[in-house]
């Protein structure tokens, strides 16, 4: 039988762990830095990345009101104690910093005074690609050999989370080129060419438009019937990147990266909010997977969301929307408000123009589920989605 861990080895272990679930950059280096702070009882901490021109390309705090970090002005520079610590392999520590020759150069007016230090740079193959900063022992007078250990053993695994991080945010970005270049043949290829032949339609309809209105008539037709084809081409190869996405990121996190794109392109405000977890508790999250066709139903979900955004968007004018995904009681639940214009929902020719909502109300019971759309002038929307 293994000896259990001592109190802290399992710190740094539970540290680990929890750096290990995170994917991004930022949260890795904000997990890192708080657990260095509690690994050694710092009353501040620092991780810092160098972008290799002076500067740090990333500088996370723990142990700072938001008010204090504002009140420090711009990331800092890489002198004085700050970039001595990228400069060499070797660990340091002191009982009072203002002591070291090299404590000197940035220090605005509204930082904190700090006396007992440690450093510690973080290695990747013989490089030194950042550092922790630790300060102010909160229990003692300075930090001690085990303190310095303890944060050796968590910048050895840092190297491996940050490394890491880095290559799954280098394969995302790939991904997405590999994917906006495959759009772009596509669209090349097919849609392009529909929109040609509409061009060419037109121009022989208004041709013969008053030499043959008859054939005129049947140019008109096709105009239409090529448009209707171009647009089901444009759908299909926009909607058919989703599976993909849905696979890798689940229905919460395809719906999190639309929102994201919608947020930036319209400057309007919107915040997905979840909650539950499938099957009523069990674990994995919304969206995270589930019973086999779940990936077909999410699709369909997806579309409903999308058609639903579109409206708050293009049509009722929105400056908020809220998108809310939950699991209750074994049940998805998707609601969609906005803040925008508002409508009647039971006027037929809305129905009938450009909403789609009768296409959602469809989907919804396709899948077995219920949609409900509350509106009236002036209020807003409300697009609620309920599947068992």
């Amino acid at each position: 039988m293994s000896e259990p861990l001592s109190p802290a080895l399992k710190a740094v272990s539970d540290a680990v762990l929890a750096v290990a679930s995170q994917l991004s950059v930022d949260e890795v280096l904000q997990r890192l830095v708080d657990s260095a702070r509690a690994l050694v009882g710092a009353r501040y901490a620092a991780l810092g990345i160098p972008d290799g021109d002076g500067g740090f390309s990333r500088f996370l705090v723990a142990g700072m009101s938001d008010e204090l970090i504002a009140g420090l002005g711009p990331l800092p520079r890489t002198h004085g104690m700050l970039g001595a610590m990228l400069e060499t392999p070797d660990p340091f520590r002191t009982d009072d910093i203002h002591e070291d020759l090299r404590f000197r150069g940035w220090w605005p007016s509204e930082h904190p005074d700090m006396r007992s230090f440690l450093g510690v740079p973080i290695l990747a193959r013989d490089q030194v690609i950042g550092a922790f900063y630790l300060t102010d022992k909160e229990c003692a007078e300075a930090f001690d050999a085990s303190d310095q250990e303890l944060i050796e053993l968590l910048a050895a695994h840092a190297s491996i989370a940050i490394t890491n991080a880095r290559l799954y945010e280098r394969s995302r970005e790939l991904s997405i080129v590999s994917e906006r270049n495959r759009l772009a043949l596509e669209l090349h290829d097919v849609v392009s060419q529909k929109l040609f032949s509409l061009m060419l339609t037109a121009d022989a309809a208004a041709i013969q438009l008053e030499r043959d209105p008859a054939a005129a008539r049947v140019q008109l037709e096709r105009l239409r019937e090529l448009a209707r084809e171009a647009l089901e081409e444009l759908r299909s190869l926009i909607l058919g990147l989703r599976p993909a996405e849905l696979e890798r990121d689940g229905l919460e996190g395809a719906l999190a990266k639309e929102i994201e794109m919608l947020r930036r392109v319209h400057g309007v405000e919107i915040e997905l909010i979840s909650g539950g977890a499938p099957g009523g508790g069990a674990p994995g999250g919304v969206g995270s997977g589930g019973a086999e066709g779940d990936g077909a139903r999410d699709f369909a979900v997806l579309r409903i969301v999308h058609e639903a955004l579109h409206n708050a968007l293009r049509h009722a004018r929105a400056e908020r929307i809220e998108v809310r995904l939950e699991h209750r009681a074994g049940a998805l639940v998707v609601q969609i408000s906005d803040d925008g214009t508002g409508f009647e929902p039971g006027r037929g020719e809305l129905r009938s123009r450009h909403l789609g909502l009768t296409s959602m109300e469809e989907r919804a019971r396709e899948l077995g589920g219920s949609l409900e759309i509350r509106s009236s002038p002036g209020a807003g929307t409300t697009v609620r989605l309920v599947l068992s």
